[in-house]
């Protein structure tokens, strides 16, 4: 067991929609609106900009592939829609991505799953 495995704690569950959590640094407290899938958009890239499938420079207007895919840095951690609560002033909606936890392979397929049974309406939790 490697010291970063170590410290990755598994998240098993989503957290609850309306419950409130201190921040990992204990900074803040949020509330979570519910999960989301942190998405990296290839259209805000600067030109000329690194094609996903050949690595190479090309101009904006050539790319190929989905515009919108999974933040591979965000694709194991879970990211919720949050509004960030702090004393004497509003509530600030925001995305925080909880790098410290790292999903389970089952929560992960269900988070970014690519297959078509994860579109239907009744897949709304694992």
């Amino acid at each position: 067991m490697s010291f970063e495995s170590a410290s990755k704690n598994k998240v098993e569950n989503i957290l609850e929609h309306g419950s409130v959590y201190p921040s990992p640094g204990g900074h803040f407290s949020f509330r979570v609106l519910g999960p989301c899938c942190r998405l990296f958009d290839r259209e805000e890239l600067p030109w000329p900009c690194s094609r996903i499938a050949w690595k190479s420079k090309e101009p904006s207007w050539r790319r190929i592939g989905s515009r919108l895919v999974p933040d591979l840095a965000a694709r194991r951690c879970p990211s919720y829609a949050v509004e960030i609560l702090q004393p004497g002033s509003k509530p600030k909606p925001t995305i925080i991505t909880l790098f410290s936890d790292r999903f389970t392979p089952v929560l992960q397929e269900w988070w970014y799953s690519r297959h078509f049974r994860s579109k239907e309406a009744s897949n709304v939790s694992p």
